[in-house]
């Protein structure tokens, strides 16, 4: 069956530039969630009897803009703003990169499993560009507003500190946690989104003419897929960069240290927000991705 008016009628370079596009949507829609889930992954644990810092997702939101007004929720995204537009295009690069590199011929349509690979080849290729940011972005967002002064002024204040506190093994601090969240979490991002897409296909049809609602909801589904594997090595790696110097060995010890605090519910804290954020901004993204695609489209690019 011929995919030329499918996902796979392609170039790198095309999915290159709509991948960035798509992940400034994805930022500025998501953002806000993403902040409300590393403050509650990486909020002290409390003695048994004890409230803790936040009783939920809805109580974190309101304490932020009550402390910080509604720009804290906003806060540490100017570094994943900033490297968005690189990983997200490298992302649906090498996604549409890993796609060719199993087809024998231009118009085969690849197996679930083929799609998986393609885009687990994707995670292995983002980590490098993302495992910078998100560290510095977890880092700025645990800052609470409060009494005391702020350690970092900003992404790159943290950036310099950091360098200056570890050399670049601490930028990159919790990469292989990313890693470990991203290779598999790309896979089903990709294969669920292409799966979605072909089922809300009629037979024969252009993909390109589906209504914005299926689009946003496959784009939705998509990033729900990603982050119920991603989630509780996520929560792993956000413990893991935002720890003082010395406080883990690892992202096993980080393991083992969390699960023996707090048991293995801590794993999943914030998935409310999680999923929340998930649905909305990949549904943003894909959506953002596919328009610029049908732009591309148009001009004859």
């Amino acid at each position: 069956m011929s995919e030329k008016k499918g996902a796979q009628a392609t170039s790198p370079l095309k999915d290159f530039m709509a991948g960035g596009f798509g992940g400034v949507c994805l930022v500025l829609s998501g953002h806000p969630f993403d902040t409300i889930k590393v403050r509650l992954q990486t909020m002290p644990a409390v003695p048994p009897g004890q409230k803790p810092m936040y009783t939920s997702a809805l109580d974190c939101c309101k304490k932020t803009i009550a402390r910080e007004g509604p720009r804290g929720l906003y806060k540490g995204m100017s570094a994943p703003m900033a490297g968005i537009v690189p990983i997200f295009a490298l992302c649906f690069a090498a996604n549409d990169v890993g796609k060719k590199l199993q087809m024998k011929h231009k118009d085969d349509k690849l197996s679930l499993l083929q799609l998986f690979n393609a885009g687990a080849f994707s995670g292995v290729c983002t980590t490098v560009v993302m495992a910078p940011g998100e560290r510095i972005k977890c880092l700025l967002q645990v800052q609470q507003g409060g009494t005391e002064p702020a350690k970092y002024k900003g992404s790159i204040d943290c950036a310099k500190q950091l360098f200056k506190e570890g050399g670049i093994r601490s930028i990159y601090k919790g990469s292989l946690a990313t890693l470990i969240r991203d290779v598999p979490a790309s896979g089903l991002y990709f294969a669920s989104y292409e799966v979605l897409m072909r089922l809300l296909t009629p037979a024969n049809g252009d993909r390109s003419q589906l209504s914005p609602i299926r689009t946003l909801f496959a784009g939705g589904m998509a990033g729900v897929a990603n982050w119920a594997w991603a989630l509780p090595p996520d929560t792993i790696k956000s413990r893991l960069q935002t720890a003082p110097e010395g406080t883990y060995k690892g992202w096993m010890d980080a393991y083992r240290a969390l699960i023996k605090e707090e048991g293995h519910s801590a794993l999943f804290r914030g998935i409310k927000p999680v999923m929340l954020r998930a649905f909305v901004a990949n549904a943003a993204c894909f959506f953002g991705v596919e328009c610029a695609r049908s732009a591309f489209n148009y001009c004859g690019l």
